[in-house]
């Protein structure tokens, strides 16, 4: 059972701390540094809470900081931040697949991708992965979206000797 329940994240990190290194990454994607207010901006928190916080990831060894410096992730936070990116994109991406419009979709695996474990984020990503490769959308996601629509299911949506539910 321990195992099933083993999350992405390293033993003791917490759902700030991640915040916190997606962030880094992001910005230091985006403009090639991060520095405390920028972090600080980001996250819409105090310049001590954010070094506080970067003090304690350089402890675990995810970020390097040096007063007055910046940040800058290790090997180690470069890779989580890129399992936690993933984590993401698949969460969003199967979201908006089954029609949650894409702020909401964003909002929304910004609060859950932290709880799934290693396992279930592997599959919702194979399987966005395989449906989006798929050479024509899978009748079954027109199927869902006629039912979520109408609350019934289409009739090429039963399988064999299945009766239509009655209500």
């Amino acid at each position: 059972m321990a195992n099933e329940l083993q999350r992405t994240k390293p033993i003791g990190l917490s759902e700030a701390e991640e915040g916190y290194v997606e962030v880094i990454y992001s910005l230091i994607k985006e403009h090639g540094y991060a520095r405390v207010a920028d972090v600080a901006a980001a996250l819409n928190v105090k310049p001590p809470s954010v070094t506080n916080m970067l003090q304690r990831l350089d402890k675990h060894k995810f970020v390097t900081y040096k007063r007055y410096r910046g940040v800058v992730l290790t090997r180690k936070g470069i890779q989580l931040a890129e399992t936690l990116e993933k984590r993401h994109r698949a969460l969003k991406n199967f979201l908006v697949m089954i029609g949650v419009n894409a702020e909401r979709a964003e909002q929304d695996a910004c609060e859950i991708e932290h709880k799934m474990t290693r396992e279930t984020v592997e599959k919702l990503a194979k399987f966005v992965e395989f449906v989006n490769l798929a050479p024509q959308a899978p009748p079954f996601l027109e199927h869902f979206k006629h039912y979520e629509k109408t609350g019934e299911r289409p009739k090429q949506c039963y399988r064999k000797n299945q009766k239509k539910e009655s209500k």
